[in-house]
């Protein structure tokens, strides 16, 4: 359709060329007739789209110019007809750009969806496909329920059906359940999931029509299917100006009596300020939200995105990180929570899961040092065995552990009944035996966004009135996520269908849009009225179903792209105004037979080149300019890096000033030298340098008196802190060298275990300090322009979580 629109308008501005030039050579024949062929041409597209327009009933304001063309072309005005095809030709192609869709919605979810199946021909045999032979590909329109199919290690689950045996299962396509999920023998299995761990035998329960993959592919085609056809912003004025006009021409007619005169009026009312600023306008914002990383499909899902007051979101990936990340080690008594941390982690090298992952790099982040697993296996239900250091080693989920007879504690037990309490708590949680005992458990955590509370601002300021998550995870999780980030309702447990609801009955409210990633959130994303893909990391099928695309990791690019829609839509509608009434004015002076035809439309286009000027303002301004310069961003992000690293050894040696009579010297020692070669630089550059910037960007008076005074606080912290781990030094190396009787060894042994209390009060205060600093000057950073540094995943200390904030 584009491609004919602009073919369009290169016929007619070639005619009009020709027919100036055969004008001027002496053949004003061929002139009108060039003309007259152009006028005639568009008069019949414009006819065929208003007939189309009205058997959808809509009425267009293209009828006026369409008896404008048709008018000329009576009256022998060949010029004033060519000159209006030509508004018309450019407009129609103008419009035909903006709301033209480069995208197919289920060409990513269909691209997913398997084809071939791995069917076991009548052996009957669960032995994960393992012994060969018995199996056979076929397509998956051919699988009938009552087959049983092997499904390999990464392999999406072609149909629902029940597991033969354990399996370990990835369903964030489906739920939005950021970890993987284990699965017991005999459980009910979606299509659409992946096989996370070893090889599998499913028994088909439905065929793929019948299964919930295809229920969702379906999902997004019948959401698209319902919405409404895009009707023009333009539009919405036309009964009132065409009925305005038609009634000035015949007035004008009926009056003086000339013919010319209604067509002079009609010439002037040419609709084109409505036909040409309100493309213009979406173009341009189309081309600045593209330069700031959103890709907008058209102007159609612009306006809308300009209407929205509802915003809805998918926790994972959206509003959380989306990784697993170790966030405590709750060790049973008597046991270490460096030992367990340390051992578990030796074993999970072999394996490659995520949460393998979390828990390795939590290891190495505390220097740790992990050895060689032997004899490692995956076992299918979601854990892993093998012998570190010649221990028995089993690192897995409650009900794996169940299942080899070791009960992990009760919530009341009197010892590990907090680990099992924190453990029910945590997004997910992996129990550790050694030698056929349990002796802890590690938490991992889906943490949100950095900058997710303040996009969240952001979208609230740019009119979003109300925000809700959406969520496939468990209901608690959501909870805990949305109370974290202030939101106004929270759903969880959805499913794809239940997202669907939720995008209907939010939309009673006002016009909704819907923010989400993954393929669980496609159905929902074209259910509403705008949708809005975070395409960095998201799911493909999520991007296509949404009109508007997020291509870069950062959250805050969806307040971006409302404040530039919202922004196009003013100067779209300032334009059509400002347009329309100059046109007036023309058409009234028209009327009295003061402008000629040939006038009146030479009139109309520097009206109308005035009105694309104008709407080219959408291409500058209406975006904040940075705070700090990129320079500045990336050395303040390079050292919170390191700062988050001397927490972790902070948190650590404060849970271990717990476990020794004996203070760690050297960690303390470390500690302190940290603070003096690190930290209180890092604050005096920031003192010298980034805050007066940010002091005078945000205007006000001392907008950051409070960060400076946090400054001061941990630097007094800091000092007494270096000072007291000095005594200490100095006192050991008295003691050390001799120096020392009997009753001044007692008496300095109470000195120290005091100033060990001291100190590790002191870590708890500069723990919480710096924490809730980091945090603030990271909102900070969220307004930079580029991004920061992808933070590295650090775990709290390998003990109780928050053991370093006191408990």
């Amino acid at each position: 359709m584009l491609r004919a629109r602009r073919l369009l308008l290169g016929f007619v501005l070639i005619a009009l060329a020709a027919g100036a030039v055969a004008g001027v050579t002496a053949h004003p024949a061929l002139s009108r007739w060039t003309w007259d062929a152009a006028a005639a041409l568009v008069a019949v597209v414009v006819a065929r789209d208003l007939i189309a327009a009205l058997r959808r009933g809509v009425l267009g304001v293209d009828v006026i110019a369409l008896l404008a063309i048709l008018g000329a072309l009576a009256l022998g005005q060949s010029l004033v007809g060519a000159i209006i095809a030509l508004m018309v030709a450019g407009g129609a192609a103008l419009e035909e750009f903006a709301a033209a869709r480069a995208r197919g919605a289920l060409t990513a979810l269909l691209a997913r969806a398997p084809r071939i199946a791995h069917r076991q021909d009548g052996t009957g045999r669960d032995d994960g496909g393992q012994n060969g032979g018995g199996l056979s590909d076929i397509p998956v329109a051919d699988i009938r329920p009552g087959d049983r199919l092997l499904v390999r290690a990464g392999e999406v689950v072609p149909v629902d059906g029940t597991l033969a045996g354990p399996a370990t299962l990835d369903t964030a396509a489906l739920t939005g359940e950021p970890l993987p999920v284990a699965a017991a023998a005999g459980a009910p299995v979606e299509s659409g999931v992946i096989n996370a761990g070893a090889p599998f035998t499913l028994a088909a329960t439905a065929t793929a029509e019948a299964s919930t993959y295809a229920a969702v592919v379906r999902l997004v085609a019948a959401a698209e299917r319902e919405r409404p056809p895009l009707v023009r912003l333009a539009d919405r004025w036309a009964a009132g100006f065409l009925a305005l006009t038609l009634a000035l021409a015949a007035g004008a007619w009926a009056v003086s009596g000339e013919a010319v005169r209604a067509l002079a009026v009609l010439v002037v009312a040419t609709p084109c300020p409505l036909i040409l600023a309100a493309p213009v306008a979406l173009i341009g914002g189309i081309s600045r939200a593209a330069a700031r990383g959103i890709v907008v499909k058209g102007g159609g899902a612009l306006e809308r995105l300009a209407r929205a007051r509802i915003g809805l979101f998918d926790k994972t990936g959206t509003l959380t990180s989306g990784t697993p990340r170790l966030v405590g080690v709750e060790a049973l008594d008597g046991y270490d929570p460096d030992t367990v941390l340390r051992v578990a982690a030796t074993l999970e090298q072999a394996s490659g899961h995520g949460v393998a992952a979390a828990i390795v790099a939590a290891a190495r982040g505390l220097d740790l040092p992990l050895g060689t697993p032997e004899e490692v296996a995956e076992i299918p239900g979601g854990g892993l065995s093998g012998t570190v250091e010649g221990i028995r080693v089993l690192v897995g989920s409650a009900g794996l552990l169940a299942a080899a007879g070791l009960v992990p504690p009760p919530p009341d037990a009197a010892n590990g009944g907090a680990a099992a309490r924190l453990a029910a708590a945590a997004a997910a949680a992996a129990w550790v035996a050694l030698d056929g005992q349990i002796v802890g458990v590690l938490l991992l955590a889906d943490p949100v966004r950095a900058d997710a509370a303040g996009a969240l601002r952001s979208l609230r300021a740019a009119g979003i009135s109300r925000l809700v998550m959406v969520s496939g995870d468990r209901e608690a999780a959501a909870a805990r996520v949305g109370a974290a980030l202030g939101l106004d309702a929270v759903h969880g447990g959805l499913s794809p269908g239940g997202k669907i609801a939720a995008v209907t009955a939010e939309r009673a409210r006002g016009p909704v849009l819907m923010v989400g990633d993954g393929i669980n959130d496609a159905p929902a994303l074209a259910a509403a009225d705008i949708g809005i893909a975070m395409g960095a990391r998201g799911a493909a099928a999520a991007a296509e179903a949404a009109e508007v695309v997020i291509t870069v990791d950062r959250l805050d690019r969806v307040a971006e792209a409302v404040a530039i829609a919202r922004r196009a839509r003013t100067i779209a509608l300032e334009s059509i105004v400002a347009g329309m009434a100059l046109s007036g004015i023309a058409m009234l002076a028209a009327a009295a037979g003061a402008l000629p035809p040939v006038a009146g439309a030479l009139l109309q286009e520097a009206i109308d080149v005035a009105v694309i000027l104008n709407a080219l303002r959408v291409l500058r301004g209406g975006i904040a300019r940075p705070l700090a310069d990129r320079a500045a961003v990336a050395r303040l992000d390079t050292e919170h890096v390191a700062l988050r690293d001397l927490l972790e050894r902070m948190r650590h040696t404060a849970t271990a000033l717990d476990r020794t009579p004996v203070p760690p010297l050297d960690a303390l020692r470390r500690i302190a030298a940290s603070f003096q070669a690190l930290l209180l630089p890092h604050q005096a550059a920031e003192e010298a340098g980034l805050y007066p910037a940010l002091a005078r960007a945000l205007g006000g008076r001392d907008p950051l008196g409070t960060m400076t005074r946090m400054h001061a606080e941990i630097a007094r912290a800091a000092e007494r802190f270096t000072a007291l781990v000095a005594g200490m030094d100095a006192r050991a190396g008295k003691d050390a060298s001799g120096g020392m009787d009997a009753g001044a060894r007692m008496d300095a042994g109470a000195d120290t275990a005091a100033e060990a209390r001291e100190a590790q009060r002191l870590l708890h205060t500069l723990d919480a300090l710096l924490e809730l600093h980091l945090a603030a000057e990271e909102a900070l950073l969220a307004t930079a322009e580029e991004p920061p540094a992808r933070r590295a995943a650090r775990p709290r200390s390998a003990a109780t979580p928050g053991t370093a904030h006191g408990g």
